[in-house]
């Protein structure tokens, strides 16, 4: 795999890669994934071509095409009210792409027993739940950041093996600015490169 077409991947691979691992993601297990964007995008493609059911849980339905084209089975707006209602005890494991304050109660609500809210986007604000949103069903939250080395090439290899790739614009290094405002608004597909050509020497 070429260093150009690894190094997105390196970022938003292992994050999502190595959770869906641990956690055991493949034929007969349903996977929601929050957020279709840089992380949630590649999350989508992994847990797809490990055989999960693959759900896509975003605020609205901007990005269904793209997310089934990706490999999402299913795709629900968590803007709608009755959304996760409606999914309640639906997931074995639900990876947390987002770096926003979640409705953690209600996400525990769609867990199967012994289901699995695995957080890998970094909120800065405290998230809060009922414990017995964790006991009634055995449910259990955690945390996943990065592989080591080793897991890092199964990633990539397996990427490699299931044509995965990240989704990127390339940028010119004044557009960063710009950038990081559309960022900000939600309007990325799905992560920004920066052309080195462009920095200046």
């Amino acid at each position: 795999m070429p260093l150009d077409t690894a190094a997105p991947l390196l970022c938003a691979g292992i994050t999502t890669y190595s959770p869906l691992r641990h956690w055991n993601a493949g034929p007969g297990r349903r996977v929601a994934v929050i957020g279709m964007g840089g992380l949630g995008h590649m999350a989508v493609q992994i847990a797809h071509a490990m055989g999960a059911h693959v759900t896509v849980l975003s605020r609205t339905l901007a990005k269904e095409d793209e997310g089934r084209a990706l490999g999402a089975d299913e795709y629900f707006a968590t803007e709608d009210a009755g959304a996760l209602r409606a999914l309640r005890g639906r997931f074995d494991l639900i990876i947390n792409t987002v770096s926003a304050d979640v409705p953690v109660d209600r996400y525990l609500s769609t867990l199967r027993l012994d289901g699995a809210l695995v957080f890998v986007g970094l909120p800065e604000s405290p998230q809060t739940f009922q414990v017995f949103s964790l006991t009634g069903a055995r449910r259990s939250i955690a945390g996943s950041n990065i592989g080591g080395i080793r897991e890092t090439q199964e990633m990539l290899d397996f990427c490699a093996e299931h044509g995965i790739g990240s989704v990127v614009e390339t940028i010119a290094a004044d557009d960063v600015t710009a950038a990081y405002d559309r960022v900000v608004r939600g309007d990325v597909r799905y992560r920004f490169v920066i052309d080195v050509a462009t920095i200046p020497a």
